[in-house]
């Protein structure tokens, strides 16, 4: 069952739609589920919400999964969404000058959102039971949720991270917070959005470099990594679609 309602987004003021799934029979019993939090949650189940006309087909995946859960997508600003799914502020280059407010929007989600979630519906609402999730801006937000909110999220999928513009404040954040050592990213990348190369696409392309920098990074910190180069992948929902049951699996099963 998918539910759309709105939420008032406090740091623009504005409304926003929360797509929400959640498991078949939830209404007929009182179990508790655990909870994904999803960026850019139109994209998440069905075709026809979709920016791009492609969802990521979660619906039809956790409908026939193993494990039940619930997921809570949040629908981006359609006029703001680079600065508020950047964490970092930028001054020039492919994505124009960013004033970043990624930082306001996951204290949003862990202080306001989540409260709410845990109590209208029925979660498990510790940390080992709370994931989140995102691709592209908001790929970059997953990691940086589970860099400076690993008191929140223990799981982090992390899809084609567009972290090329800000892997020097990105690290420096990495060396200063404290990460709770139980955290897991899954971070991955596609063979036509990884930039240029010379040895091979996962080796060293501009997104095999900074994938591979950050999970060391994060493995010296303790946290768990998965690091996943997806070959003919690209940047869209179709190519993510087919890792869901990978990340998913090495997430929440430890597959």
């Amino acid at each position: 069952m998918i539910i759309k309602r709105n939420i008032l987004f406090d740091p623009a003021n504005e409304e926003r739609i929360l797509h929400i799934y959640l498991p078949d029979g939830y209404e007929d019993s009182d179990k508790r589920y655990p909870v994904m939090y999803c960026f850019d949650g139109h994209n998440l189940y069905l075709d026809e919400d979709a920016t791009y006309g492609k969802s990521w087909g979660f619906k039809q995946f956790l409908d026939s999964w193993e494990k039940e859960l619930i997921m809570v997508g949040v629908e981006c600003s359609h006029t703001d969404r680079l600065n508020e799914y950047s964490p970092y502020d930028n001054k020039g280059g492919f994505l124009g000058e960013l004033t970043g407010k990624g930082h306001e929007t996951l204290d949003w989600m862990a202080n306001t959102l989540k409260p709410m979630i845990d109590k209208e519906y029925r979660t498990y609402s510790f940390r080992e039971a709370t994931a989140i999730c995102g691709s592209s801006m908001g790929g970059i937000m997953a990691i940086y949720a589970g860099v400076a909110f690993s008191d929140t999220f223990s799981k982090c999928a992390c899809i084609s991270s567009a972290i090329s513009y800000c892997m020097k404040p990105l690290l420096a954040d990495i060396e200063s917070y404290d990460i709770a050592e139980d955290t897991k990213f899954y971070l991955s990348w596609g063979e036509h959005e990884g930039g240029p190369w010379k040895v091979a696409p996962d080796v060293d392309s501009r997104a095999a470099i900074n994938n591979n920098k950050v999970a060391k990074h994060l493995q010296e910190k303790g946290a768990l990594t998965r690091v996943v180069y997806q070959p003919d992948g690209n940047h869209c929902e179709a190519s993510w679609e087919l890792l869901v049951p990978e990340f998913m699996d090495y997430l929440w099963l430890n597959r």
